[in-house]
């Protein structure tokens, strides 16, 4: 209830609003999504002594699994917290027990049935085992040094899915008062909002164990295994059928790869290796977008979607683009609370040939987007089992580029009774995909990163890219209604230094001294240096000195006078150099001829 006068909002409820974003949000697209939800078929909790089925996305993530073993360290979820403060680790001990105990899905393993994955969950009394690391004896830098070993050795560490469990945790003592706790879990059992329910209810139950009281939470209505179960029994028939050709249509004739220019060739088979750089944009920027987003009817989400197609496109010469994103995927409300791999991968096409400007292109993407939240409920899996597009194991299916938008800040500090929880930030070492522009809504901005896979990027490459971006959208809020060709990817002081400080050649020659006598000079001075090179084979300047002397007496030999023209008929290579510098060095004039005449 809003408890105010006619089209004025309090103070208070402002806040409220504010506060309950992110609910309000999810509410409003799953009113978008019509009968995406599966109102007309509840979930109910499933038989457990019958064979229990994968959802769409865990199977497929078994599959890739079972297919490449290197995809297993770029499936795990990893989240830090640094303990600050009189840590009780009883109580700890504890509150992992109880969530273990809680969600079914962290003491689920998936094994093979007659070739086909099922999952086997545990008994709820089966505990968890919390492996402890004292480091407080160290000294400052080679603490820091050990604890970068620790993070990215416990980010790499393999999960076995058959063999469980698929949940590690391990704390870290930096001295009395000071610990870091990792949890790592494969993504086939969590997602991110996932890793945020996990976070609170570890600070809700430990928070009850350490003063002694009882647990806190309510107990779940619902199981992850009940919502796999229900997936399969409700996304069939008509509604299926629904779906997909939704996404056939969408998808039709839609290119299998965004060719970016690359710092490399793509390997054969995907490493998932990986970088990341930080962005930024600046409040102004932010500002401007929001503007331009009202004006239009779209969202912020919709808006930098619009400015990343753009860059896509140009940088790949491509005008039609596809653009992944996730999406929470939890339209019900007994699923909020549950942790489990429920997000969806939703692959938004943007056509540049048919969005003349700015404003054009707006309009489209909103459309595009709300047709496809209102089809969200198709897993990806299913999506690229429908279109069948040619596989590769060097890159992922329909596209390999995303742009996520998370519109909750970033995690906070929690306090506890004498403890504090803060996020710790980890390393990144992999990615699934070419780019993957992760971005949040701040005070200052929107922030967030850029991540590439380092097969195919060096970071400096994709530090521009991120600063084209930048560009680019500060071109749109400046003027909505200019053609997407005209959207600048540099900045002035960029197209100065590419135009006139890199085109600023000039340099002062002897106009005394001939090429070939400015060429005898280098030799002398730096014989043993590589001169030229073609196809794998190259020559030192004093080589190359040597040839063209003695193919120029030759032509001396033959009768060769000042100015005299000599014909050069060769293929491009070694020998061409050679012949013009010994017709210079005989006073002769070269008169190139192209040996396809």
């Amino acid at each position: 209830k809003v408890d105010a006068a006619p089209g004025v909002l309090s103070d208070d409820v402002v806040a409220l609003l504010r506060e309950h974003k992110m609910e309000l949000l999810a509410r409003l697209q799953d009113a978008l999504s019509v009968g995406a939800g599966g109102a007309d078929l509840p979930i109910v909790p499933a038989d457990r002594n019958q064979s229990l089925p994968l959802s769409w996305a865990q199977q497929r993530l078994w599959f890739l699994e079972q297919l490449d073993q290197a995809a297993g360290a770029a499936y795990h979820l990893s989240v830090g917290l640094r303990l600050s403060g009189r840590l009780q680790l009883a109580a700890l001990r504890a509150t992992l027990d109880r969530l273990v105990a809680r969600h079914e899905v962290l003491r689920t393993r998936f094994v093979s049935e007659a070739g086909n994955p099922v999952q086997v969950i545990a008994e709820p009394d089966v505990g968890f085992a919390l492996s402890e690391c004292d480091v407080s004896g160290l000294g400052a830098e080679e603490r820091e040094a050990t604890l970068a070993r620790i993070l990215r050795d416990e980010s790499a560490q393999v999960f076995d899915l058959a063999r469980g469990p698929l949940l590690r945790a391990q704390l870290l003592r930096l001295g009395d008062d000071e610990h870091i706790l990792l949890l790592t879990q494969h993504h086939i059992i969590s997602d991110g909002w996932s890793m945020g329910v996990l976070v609170r209810e570890v600070a809700a139950l430990y928070g009850a164990y350490s003063q002694g009281q009882v647990e806190p939470l309510a107990e779940l209505p619902l199981q992850y295994a009940d919502y796999a179960l229900w997936q399969r029994q409700w996304l069939q028939g008509e509604v299926l059928e629904s779906q997909v050709e939704f996404w056939r249509t969408h998808l039709r004739g839609a290119p299998a790869l965004l060719e970016l220019p690359t710092d490399r060739a793509r390997p054969a088979q995907q490493s998932y290796a990986g970088g990341r750089v930080e962005v930024q944009l600046p409040a102004a920027l932010t500002a401007g977008l929001r503007t331009l987003g009202q004006r239009h009817g779209t969202t912020l989400f919709m808006t930098l979607l619009s400015g990343w197609s753009v860059l896509m496109a140009r940088l790949s010469g491509q005008d039609d683009v596809v653009i992944g994103t996730p999406v929470a995927n939890r339209q019900r409300r007994e699923l909020e609370g549950l942790l489990g791999f429920f997000v969806n991968t939703l692959a938004l096409r943007v056509r540049l040939d048919e969005a003349p400007s700015v404003a054009a292109l707006l309009a489209q993407v909103k459309a595009t987007t709300l047709a496809a939240y209102s089809h969200q409920a198709l897993p990806f899996e299913q999506v690229v089992e429908a279109l069948k597009p040619p596989r590769s194991l060097s890159h992922s299916p329909v596209f390999q580029v995303m742009l996520a938008l998370n519109n909750t800040p970033k995690g906070q500090a929690l306090s506890l009774p004498e403890l504090t929880l803060a996020p710790v930030e980890l390393p990144h070492a992999t990615t699934h995909f070419d780019l993957c522009l992760f971005l949040t809504e701040s005070e200052d901005g929107v922030v967030g990163s850029l991540e590439y896979a380092s097969d195919l990027f060096d970071r400096a490459a994709v530090e521009r890219i991120a600063g084209q971006f930048q560009t680019l959208l500060t071109g749109m809020v400046a003027d909505d209604r200019q053609s997407l060709k005209e959207l600048p990817l540099l900045t002035a002081d960029e197209r100065h230094r590419l135009l006139v400080e890199f085109n600023a050649t000039d340099r002062p020659y002897p106009d005394d001294v001939l090429l070939h006598q400015l060429f005898e000079a280098q030799a002398a001075a730096q014989p043993a240096a590589v001169a030229v090179v073609y196809e794998g084979e190259s020559l030192s300047y004093g080589e190359l000195n040597r040839r063209a002397n003695r193919t120029a007496h030759h032509l001396l030999a033959l009768g060769i006078r000042p100015d005299t023209r000599v014909a050069l008929c060769v293929e491009r290579g070694l020998d061409m150099v050679v012949g013009l510098l010994a017709v210079l060095k005989a006073g002769g004039a070269y008169v190139p001829l192209d040996p396809s005449y």
